[in-house]
């Protein structure tokens, strides 16, 4: 990633049809977005571009690998990234009223006078769509090499503690259990 620049696409040059981007991403492109909870990204983004008279078909697939924390054990946590997102891409005579009127996020306004589009932003908010909200090992891994099993443990005995008959933490709740 040498500059920001390798992601402005002049689509004004470019024929109507298909045409394909690669960018390889890495840890130093989100340098430029706010610090990020996950790292080691090495994530492939294929972009799609299908230009067409007056609007443009974006097509990104994100594909790659990233680490994240264990939202159960607290471990570094491998994660395969992949997912495909479309935007589509209209050049309008005055494209900020038009951005903000629009209630679907997959169409976005440009000025018909633009010459360039640049892709960086939606990159970033693609990948980090891509990744889980819950950032946990699967039940089958549970315990397994990635998994810290001293926090496992402890999260195992606050669990049993739970249901020993008399704990008065839960005194009282047991009328709402069975109430849908």
């Amino acid at each position: 990633m040498n500059s920001r620049r390798e992601f402005d696409i002049a689509f004004v040059g470019l024929k109507p049809g298909m045409h394909e981007f690669s960018y390889r991403i890495r840890d130093k492109f989100f340098e430029a977005y706010q610090q990020q909870d996950f790292h080691q990204c090495e994530a492939n983004v294929k972009l799609f571009l299908d230009k067409k008279n007056g609007f443009m078909l974006l097509r990104f697939e994100i594909d790659g690998k990233l680490e994240v924390i264990c939202d159960r054990c607290g471990n570094t946590l491998p994660l395969d990234l992949w997912d495909e997102f479309n935007i589509l891409v209209k050049l309008v005579e005055d494209p900020d009223i038009m951005n903000e009127q629009e209630v679907d996020p997959d169409v976005y306004y440009i000025s018909k006078g633009e010459s360039h589009l640049f892709v960086a932003d939606w990159i970033y908010e693609f990948i980090n769509l891509s990744i889980p909200t819950q950032r946990m090992c699967k039940e089958k891994d549970l315990g397994g090499s990635l998994c810290n099993k001293e926090v496992l443990d402890m999260l195992k005995k606050f669990d049993t503690e739970k249901d020993k008959p008399g704990n008065p933490l839960w005194k009282g709740l047991e009328k709402f259990k069975d109430l849908e």
